[in-house]
């Protein structure tokens, strides 16, 4: 239990350590943290004072729907005065929706307003967008503007003098000229332009000063183009799914052109749904006129004759006989009257119906026959529901062909209908004219003068009747067109909030704060990612799991290799001592060969192993250092030894050859002796593969203290992992900024496959410049090889770690 709470302690001491690097990896460097903030806030201040602040627009509106209890309809009031049968509605919110969002609306609400054409103040920074307040208005007309092939720019100067330069690019062309007053014209190959001095705002044309002068630019765009844009930015939705009310917002740069492009679109609205629910009472207006025109001109011939016969024939009486015949006969022939108006109607509904294919029908003109009027009444609405449909959409449209498909079986029914209608019709005139011919034959004796009168009376009668009807059906139609109600009432009117909807300064600056801080986080990160070599020892402790005996600080060239010295307190002495602190609680007892080998050459193996075996050597205790790198020799160099040719190899050459003849003593210290490595032989792996190492090896620990054998690189040659056979210790000497990471995975390979004894390393080079490494050294550091002590079992490791 005791060593799962230690293992425990010391992983959370493992993980705040690697916390604590993390931040400080990124807080040394704050300067970058301050700057970037800095500049994105200004980057941020830059974007909100030059961009144009969006702002919502919206709209309540009532769309009448009989489904949702939108408002009465028409149809229903007509029906109140007995007049139903012209107008039946049936609106759907959902499809009127849709006819308020259509482009086709947009762009006749485009061209109403003259949105097309947008100015722009070049004088103002950021340029200032004048809608309805620019001092000069410039006209194209929409069907010129559509066939532009881009934009058309504008450029207009304002002079002192009240004259005005004008430049017109559209693509590769452009058009210059200099009028002295407006109004003016501009023609050209995409069409003639027209100037205007706007009157209905308070801006001047003159620049305020005569030294100054004014620049506007106008920009006229495509009408479908721009109407495309606002029906993008334009959001209708019902507030919920039980009522007919719907919200009608837009987002725009300019409230006052959201308002009025919103009030415009509900107009333009309501005067499209007017002209469809006006259009069966106008056909019929147009077909009652016409009929009137014609029966009047009938009827004024008939009267006419009428008083010519009274006059040549002198009727003033009838016989009592005559009289009741004639009463019978009248009867019968009011029958026939009536029964000939319903033929002439349905000939004449037959004759316009087969010239019209997709024109409504005259509606309620007198017919009686109740199944026919409601033929036509259906047949009338599918029509006018397809006009309405087909300004949204084109006659390919599935909803258009089911629609036509129906339209045709109702002509056909309705045909069908006038068919059965004219048949009855007719067999009713067959049984009145038998009828009426029992009368004629009853006043057969009657004067011929009588029986004129009587048949001249009887048209006269009859197109009185007819006239009479249709003037009654034309006032009737007239009170339909005056009863038409707007489609779309108004609950709200158009406002803008009071704050833009875009952009937005609070999340703007709050993005430009987290972008201030990601940027630098980001970059430090990918440069971590970036480099390729050891930096300390954060980096070393991630790459493997062996000891970390010691981190020594980058000296300079001028100090030469030696960096130890007695009696001396200095920062390379302290950690040096740490080091020979750490190596002697890892050496058992009875152990004292100390291999010191690297990777590649350069990285400081050779002033790693002397300035160790010099630190050893003041503690008052013999100290030898070979040099075992036979290939390369470079203790000469760290000890200023001339000879070159005495040395290890001419011991294992010649195994005869005393050894202790070829140590010398040091001049740095008398407990420290040298070995070098001698002349460099031609097979130094066949040689170090001798008995005679583990001989030279046994000798040297007979006579001192401390062996410090100084090797080849490892991942070079493999003489270092023939030598260490004979060693007890291996320190693994790497080098800040100059170690490849990739490296450690053959120190991993080595320590897994103990082909080296004992492995630690020794981080050499840390360059204590860099802030990256302030923090790794003072004595408080020494209380962390207290755990080595603890480790390998050493007692005195806590007397020192308290002495520290």
């Amino acid at each position: 239990m005791i060593e799962e709470r230690k293992e425990r302690a010391n992983q959370a001491d493992e993980e705040q350590i690697n916390i604590q690097q993390i931040i400080f990896r990124y807080l040394i460097h704050w300067p970058w943290f301050i700057v970037s903030v800095v500049i994105c806030m200004i980057g941020a201040w830059v974007y909100l004072f030059t961009t144009t602040p969006i702002y919502n627009i919206s709209a309540t509106v009532l769309i009448k729907d009989d489904e949702k209890g939108g408002g009465a309809s028409m149809g229903s009031e007509l029906e109140k005065m007995g007049l139903d049968g012209f107008m039946s509605s049936s609106k759907n919110v959902d499809n009127e929706i849709e006819v308020l969002r259509s482009k086709s609306l947009a762009r006749e609400v485009v061209n109403q307003l003259n949105l097309y054409v947008t100015y722009r103040d070049g004088d103002a920074f950021p340029a200032k967008e004048l809608y309805r307040t620019s001092p000069v208005l410039v006209s194209l007309t929409p069907q010129e503007a559509e066939k532009l092939p881009k934009t058309m720019e504008v450029g207009m100067t304002l002079l002192s003098t009240g004259a005005m330069n004008v430049q017109i690019i559209v693509g590769d062309k452009e058009y210059n000229k200099q009028f002295d007053k407006l109004p003016a014209v501009f023609p050209t190959d995409e069409g003639t332009v027209a100037f205007f001095e706007n009157k209905d705002t308070l801006a001047v044309i003159q620049p305020e000063e005569e030294s100054e002068e004014r620049h506007i630019t106008a920009f006229i765009n495509r009408p479908l183009s721009v109407a495309k844009g606002y029906t993008s930015a334009l959001s209708i939705a019902p507030t919920s799914k039980t009522t007919s009310v719907a919200t009608v917002s837009l987002k725009n740069s300019n409230t006052r052109r959201g308002t009025d492009f919103i009030n415009q679109l509900l107009a333009m609205y309501n005067i499209n749904a007017n002209n469809d629910k006006n259009e069966v009472a106008q056909k019929t207006a147009e077909f009652i006129n016409e009929r009137i025109g014609i029966i009047s001109k009938e009827l004024g011939s008939t009267e006419q004759d009428l008083e010519n016969f009274k006059r040549s024939a002198g009727i003033t009486d009838l016989t009592s006989e005559a009289q009741i015949a004639l009463t019978g006969n009248a009867e019968y022939e009011k029958k026939r009257v009536e029964n000939q108006t319903q033929i002439n109607l349905v000939m004449d509904l037959y004759r316009y119906m087969k010239g019209n294919e997709y024109e409504v029908l005259p509606s309620n003109v007198g017919l009686q026959d109740a199944a026919l009027a409601g033929a036509i009444d259906r047949y009338n609405e599918m029509l006018v529901e397809r006009k309405r449909l087909l300004r949204t959409s084109t006659e390919n449209n599935p909803t258009i062909v089911n629609l036509d498909t129906s339209i045709r079986a109702m002509r056909s029914n309705v045909q069908a209908t006038l068919d059965a209608t004219i048949k009855g019709l007719q067999i009713t005139k067959d049984d009145l004219a038998r009828e009426a011919n029992r009368y004629s034959r009853r006043i057969s004796d009657a004067p011929t003068q009588e029986r004129q009168f009587v048949s001249i009376a009887r048209q006269q009668e009859i197109k009185a009747g007819l006239y009479l009807m249709l003037l009654q059906k034309r006032e009737e139609n007239a009170i339909t067109l005056a009863a038409t109600a707007n489609n779309a009432k108004i609950i709200d009117e158009a406002l803008a909030d009071d704050n833009p909807v875009s952009p937005k300064r609070m999340i703007i600056y709050l993005a430009a704060l987290i972008a201030g801080v990601g940027f630098p986080v980001g970059i430090i990160y990918l440069i971590g990612l970036t480099k390729l070599k050891i930096e300390g020892r954060a980096d070393v402790e991630r790459l493997t799991s062996l000891p970390i005996v010691g981190d020594i600080p980058l000296t300079s060239e001028k100090q030469g290799s030696i960096a130890v010295f007695e009696n001396k307190n200095n920062l390379m002495s302290e950690t040096f001592r740490s080091i020979r602190t750490n190596l002697q609680f890892m050496l058992e007892n009875g152990k004292n060969v100390i291999l010191v080998t690297s990777t590649i050459s350069g990285e400081g193996k050779s002033f790693v192993s002397g300035n160790l075996a010099i630190s050893l050597s003041l503690l008052g205790k013999t100290v030898v250092i070979v040099g075992l790198d036979i290939r390369k020799p470079g203790l000469n160099k760290v000890f200023n030894i001339p000879k070159k040719e005495h040395g290890i190899t001419q011991y294992l050459t010649n195994t005869t050859t005393n050894l202790m003849d070829l140590v010398q003593q040091s001049d740095i210290n008398k407990n420290l002796f040298i070995l070098p490595g001698g002349t460099v032989p031609p097979n130094p792996t066949e040689l170090l593969a001798r008995d005679a190492l583990e001989k030279a090896i046994e000798l040297l620990r007979q006579n001192f203290d401390y062996v410090i054998l100084d090797t080849a690189p490892v991942g070079m040659v493999t003489d270092t992992l023939l030598i260490g056979r004979v060693a007890d210790l291996s320190v693994y000497v790497c080098r800040a900024d100059y170690t490849h990471k990739a490296e450690y995975t053959l120190i991993n390979e080595l320590a897994e496959g103990d082909k080296l004894p004992n492995i630690c390393t020794v981080i050499n080079g840390l360059d204590m410049n860099k802030k990256k490494y302030g923090y790794y050294y003072g004595y408080g550091k020494y209380g962390k090889y207290y755990g080595y002590a603890k480790r390998y079992g050493y007692g005195y490791g806590e007397q020192y770690n308290d002495k520290e």
